[in-house]
């Protein structure tokens, strides 16, 4: 074993915190929300999310245990992702007959496009929103992005600014917003669960837990379709944005953005002589 892997499993710091963090989130545990027709579900693991995103702005997180953990979250993801893998194998057949729903769920994604786009360029967002609304800002995305336009570039600092936010608060907002879709509309939990996977392993698990535990009678299969549409998308999605995604958002940002030019230049051309 290198120094590095030696520093990372002797860092006592690290894991005396994350087995803190995990007794007092499953002390807590599930607690819901009711909401109208819907539930808000609670699970252990929003808590503690935002216990160890509140903890890293305390004197018990250094820098050292910051990379340290960075680098477990990424061996964790690993074993989720093989979990998924073996309990999709019981699935197969209900995978197999999801069929092209299953394959053309990637397409899906880019409808936020039409959504967040549109919003960004409302609020003043110049050419960052193209960064910022081509996808969910993943790692792929940011390379991407860092390539085609350059790191310091507008599409840039879009980029980053959601990989940041997604990173601290997008496991939060998906483990929110998923137990509550999914109880307050008639859609099938099999398509929320082909719904989580949008290409981030914690994302993916935080999106999966509220709808296992509104539906425990399908756990197993909303596992298999959450895994095999979060590697669907980890396969396909660079691709999708590069070919598909990123196109879209410039073309929609140059018609969005020249509409909004010629409004704003009959009011700017009074008084001119």
């Amino acid at each position: 074993m290198t120094a590095q892997v030696q520093s990372l499993w002797k860092d006592w710091r690290v894991h005396a915190l994350v087995l803190g963090i995990v007794l007092v989130t499953e002390t807590i545990g599930i607690h819901q929300i009711p909401l109208g027709p819907g539930v808000i579900l609670l699970l252990p693991m929003l808590y503690a999310v935002i216990i160890g995103v509140g903890l890293y702005f305390t004197p018990l997180v250094k820098e050292k245990q910051a990379k340290n953990a960075e680098s477990l979250v990424f061996l964790s993801v690993t074993l989720l992702v093989a979990k998924f893998g073996v309990q999709a194998g019981p699935a197969l057949p209900q995978l197999i007959e999801a069929g092209p729903a299953l394959l053309l769920q990637e397409i899906g994604n880019l409808g936020t496009i039409f959504l967040a786009l549109p919003i960004a360029v409302l609020l003043g967002i110049k050419r960052e929103s193209i960064g910022m609304t081509h996808s969910i800002g993943r790692e792929p995305n940011v390379a991407l992005i860092t390539d085609k336009y350059g790191f310091s570039s507008p599409e840039g600092r879009g980029v980053m600014a959601i990989y940041i936010f997604g990173t601290v608060f997008g496991a939060i907002f998906m483990g929110l917003v998923s137990g509550f879709l999914a109880t307050v509309t008639p859609i099938h939990p099999l398509s929320f669960a082909m719904a989580t996977g949008i290409g981030s392993g914690s994302m993916a698990a935080a999106a999966l837990g509220p709808l296992v535990a509104a539906y425990p009678d399908m756990e197993a299969n909303l596992i298999a379709f959450s895994g095999a549409s979060n590697l669907a998308t980890s396969v396909t999605g660079l691709y999708v944005s590069i070919f598909v995604a990123l196109p879209l958002t410039e073309k929609l940002y140059e018609l969005m953005t020249r509409r909004k030019n010629k409004k704003a230049e009959p009011g700017a051309s009074v008084g001119v002589k």
